[in-house]
């Protein structure tokens, strides 16, 4: 029996494209700065606590744009990429386990993607949060209702690999196989199944709700999250008017349904597929180098506070408190929104093209305590 407040719903996407298992509450906010000290000091951990997202200045968005109008269409062919490639490697019935909130637009077009391929799929929003694991009444949910030899996991991106670990650990309980992770990026070198291991713009990367249904990142507190419930979420009633999330999956799918056309004649249409232990190893081998380039550089004792990868780098400065920013330019476009937030709110960084190779941008979080 599912109560009223764990009743799956869309946020702001069409039901068909997905639905999320998490639980809508309300919280009070809390300050930036007092959560930065609250994590770091080990009083509270980051699950227990959200602060307001603000909507992003007008420069800012015009910049989103941009990327738009430069990675759609790399977007689109990639998702059709990773699309057949699940096809071929899962048989029967396939369901998706987006990963909140990166994975949501991935997701979404990826169902839609294998629904035109003739799959039958079904699409699920789930929490996953670090130290704490996946969401065990979402995963009841879903096993309940759908075989666990079709379920895959979807992610935008990998940074240093933490959230693959967890749910690594995490799908313990449910399998003696390791979790499928399908991921759009994986410099990293930790999913299953990746388009490629560049970190590349992706442009629903540098934007939070208003690009994922209109619902914050999940959380977990015994204040709003009972036993039977599934991690909870606050849907940002005040960013309503400036959701893109349909308007950005709408536009991605054009460029999926012409990719699908040109595979469906094109015997020779570049298809990704499961990554080997070799590829993995490529890419894993130089992240951690990257990241021990920024540790020992900045004396760096807990790991949590490097964010790598344009994305991971580009949210860390929206939603904690940077001590400075690596770069491998001032001047790519693919840095341009992430250059912007960098100048507008005066955080010193440093152009390390080779030393954060093959990320392309990294934060290091401010020590505040």
């Amino acid at each position: 029996m599912i109560s009223a407040y764990n009743k799956p719903f869309p946020g702001t996407y069409a039901a068909t494209d997905v639905l999320f298992l998490l639980k809508k509450v309300v919280m009070d906010p809390t300050d930036i700065s007092v959560k930065e000290a609250s994590i770091q000091s080990g009083r509270r951990h980051y699950s227990e606590m959200i602060s307001v997202e603000r909507l992003p200045d007008d420069g800012y968005m015009r910049l989103f744009e941009e990327a738009m109008a430069a990675g759609a269409g790399r977007m689109g062919n990639e998702v059709v990429s990773l699309a057949r490639a699940i096809s071929a490697a899962v048989e029967g019935p396939i369901t998706l386990a987006s990963l909140v909130r990166a994975g949501v637009p991935l997701g979404v077009l990826l169902k839609r993607a294998l629904t035109a391929l003739g799959r039958d799929v079904a699409h699920f929003g789930v929490s996953i949060i670090r130290d704490k694991g996946l969401d065990r009444n979402a995963m009841r949910y879903i096993l309940e209702r759908r075989p666990i030899e079709g379920l895959v996991f979807v992610d935008g991106w990998t940074g240093k690999g933490a959230i693959c670990s967890e749910l690594e650990q995490s799908f313990e309980a449910y399998s003696n196989d390791k979790p499928r992770l399908i991921v759009l990026a994986d410099p990293a070198g930790r999913s299953w199944l990746a388009a490629s291991g560049e970190d590349w713009l992706i442009p629903s990367g540098i934007l939070g709700s208003t690009v994922s249904g209109l619902i914050s990142r999940s959380i977990l507190n015994a204040d709003v999250v009972g036993p039977e419930d599934f991690h909870a979420c606050v849907q940002w009633a005040h960013l309503e008017p400036h959701d893109i999330s349909k308007r950005f999956v709408d536009t991605v799918w054009r460029y999926c349904q012409a990719a699908l056309e040109i595979g469906a004649v094109d015997p020779f249409y570049p298809a990704a597929s499961v990554w080997t232990d070799a590829d993995r190893s490529f890419h894993s081998t130089n992240a951690k180098q990257a990241v021990e380039f920024v540790r020992a550089r900045n004396d760096v004792t807990n790991m949590n506070r490097i964010k790598p990868g344009i994305a991971e780098a580009t949210r860390a400065i929206l939603r904690r408190v940077p001590e400075m920013v690596f770069v491998s330019s001032e001047n790519e476009k693919d840095l341009s929104a992430l250059m912007h937030l960098i100048r507008e709110k005066n955080i010193p960084y440093a152009v390390a093209r080779e030393g954060i190779h093959p990320y392309r941008a990294l934060t290091l979080i401010r020590q505040v305590i």
